[in-house]
């Protein structure tokens, strides 16, 4: 193991190199290495031509992470789980100045623990019917993508796609501390990851192991069961010299409560007004059940169940799940998201999408961006903005039963509640259901085809899936059906032969009272 300044790794790195990069929005990311190679491409234009590949996104949206690397000549292929928080790589794709490829975080995630053992890739029936899928668009997000990564194979008379695996040369990682032997802990990281995972692919195929540290100890100072990555697979160290290149996430430097079971919780008094949000939330809440103990709650819109539950008295019944290993305790959101307070445990992130292609997720609480007559639901591309499918695909397609939910258009819609009963004041700009999806990132015919139990829960409608198609299956008090509901969409859902009203509980200012 040798110590170097992060300055020094760009001169490591040789042009057309393949580099495995960890991280989380901002958990786990070598900011600091990331930092160089951008500096000294810029002034040098070396290294160059450079390929990468991430299970999840990571970056705040504007300059750091991944954002830091995305310039023209320095990435020549990128094969992600998530691009929405790098845009400036997004940018590139469009324009076709690099390669580009999603694949779902899962599978890639997955990917490294098959490269670390050889293996030639990935075998999972994840992504079959979506944009993922060969049989539409492989994964490949622009035209000068040509290679087929993705392909479909038969085994005992299933269906399934192979994902290609690429040889590493590099591995940018991150661990807290180092010993004089390069065994690396993770005491103050929000999440392992795959860190092991990506560092065995890259030393077994020949390459080097980069790892950003807080600190080095001495020989033998940390416990071998704290090591998350043995010395024997590390080729170089890098102490970080600022901290701010090495936060904890991208929103705290440090927060005890990410790491540890016993922190004290600060309330969030902020009040929950009864607006479309809390209505949509309160629904999702209503199809929760006692036996539907393991949860996964998305990003944006589906965060707001657990305040429902928290109001309600019954945060405690449930346990949330985030992709990236953290189980128990409260999921955290924005620049924090990925960590949780007070977790009762944190896997590895291929061993959490192991549990959740498994069927181990009893329900899963997802965004609703675009909804078509099939029940596809895409959440992944928009005009010329690529966000990325993430952990969708692996959580949509496997979980027990999968709750969409969002706002029935978008764009300025404002709402009100008058007597228990849901008035539009003034409608979204956006329709959200439209005649065709721009990209399919959960299939409704998949979904269809094994049986699985879905439902779309907006403010005014709730929809569900069955053998003959979308069903309308509730109507708010005070919403007229061709009005407010079939006047904005572009194809007319099948309506069931009793639509029923939705709850009266849900629009009442006190808490609604859920039964389990």
């Amino acid at each position: 193991m040798i110590v170097l300044k992060a300055k020094e790794i760009p001169k490591i790195i040789k042009n057309g190199s393949f580099i495995g990069i960890d991280g989380f929005v901002g958990i786990g990311v070598p900011e600091e290495i990331l930092l160089n190679i951008e500096e000294s491409y810029l002034t040098t234009g070396s290294p160059n031509s450079i390929n990468i590949i991430f299970a999840a996104g990571f970056g705040d949206g504007k300059t750091r992470g991944l954002n830091r690397i995305a310039h023209e000549g320095l990435i020549k292929k990128v094969i992600g789980g998530h691009w929405g928080l790098a845009p400036n790589l997004a940018i590139l794709a469009n324009q076709n100045k690099l390669e580009g490829y999603n694949l779902p975080q899962g599978v890639i995630a997955q990917m490294f623990r098959d490269m670390a053992a050889n293996k030639p890739g990935t075998i999972s029936k994840v992504g079959i019917g979506t944009f993922v899928d060969s049989d539409l668009e492989g994964g490949k997000i622009n035209s000068i993508t040509k290679e087929d990564i993705v392909s479909k194979i038969n085994i005992l008379g299933e269906d399934f796609l192979f994902f290609k695996a690429p040889k590493l040369d590099i591995a940018l990682l991150r661990g807290t501390t180092a010993d004089e032997d390069g065994n690396i802990s993770y005491e103050n990281e929000a999440l392992f990851l795959e860190g092991i995972h990506i560092a065995t692919a890259t030393k077994n195929a020949g390459g080097k192991v980069i790892v950003q540290v807080e600190r080095i100890v001495k020989k033998g100072s940390i416990n071998p069961k704290e090591v998350k990555i043995p010395g024997i697979l590390v080729d170089y160290v890098v102490p970080v010299e600022d901290m701010k290149n090495h936060m904890q996430t991208y929103g705290e430097n440090f927060n005890y409560g990410f790491i540890n079971n016993n922190a004290i919780f600060q309330e969030n008094k902020k009040t929950f007004p009864l607006d479309e949000r809390k209505i949509i939330a309160r629904r999702c809440a209503k199809n929760l059940r006692k036996d539907s103990k393991v949860l996964n709650y998305g990003i944006g819109m589906p965060e707001s169940i657990a305040l429902v539950l928290k109001e309600e008295g019954k945060e405690n019944d449930f346990i949330p799940t985030v992709e990236p290993g953290a189980i128990g305790g409260v999921p955290m959101g924005g620049l924090d998201f990925g960590a949780s307070y007070n977790p009762i445990s944190i896997i590895d992130q291929p061993s959490q999408f192991d549990f959740y292609d498994g069927g181990g997720l009893d329900m899963a609480f997802l965004g609703l961006a675009q909804c078509d007559e099939f029940g596809n639901i895409n959440v992944s591309k928009f005009g010329p903005k690529i966000a990325g499918c993430g952990g969708f695909i692996n959580i949509t397609q496997n979980a027990k039963e999968v709750v969409f939910c969002g706002t029935f258009t978008a764009g300025g819609l404002e709402i009100k509640v008058e007597d228990e009963k849901l008035k539009i004041v003034k409608e979204g700009k956006i329709k959200k259901f439209l005649k065709n999806v721009e990209q399919i990132t959960f299939s409704g015919n998949f979904a269809r085809e094994n049986n699985k139990k879905i439902l779309y829960v907006t403010e005014r409608a709730v929809f569900e899936l069955r053998k003959e198609g979308l069903t309308l299956i509730e109507v708010a008090d005070g919403i007229d059906i061709e009005k407010d509901i079939l006047a904005n969409m572009e194809f007319k859902p099948i309506l069931a032969k009793e639509i029923k009203k939705m709850d009266k509980n849900i629009f009442l200012e006190k808490p609604m009272g859920i039964n389990l």
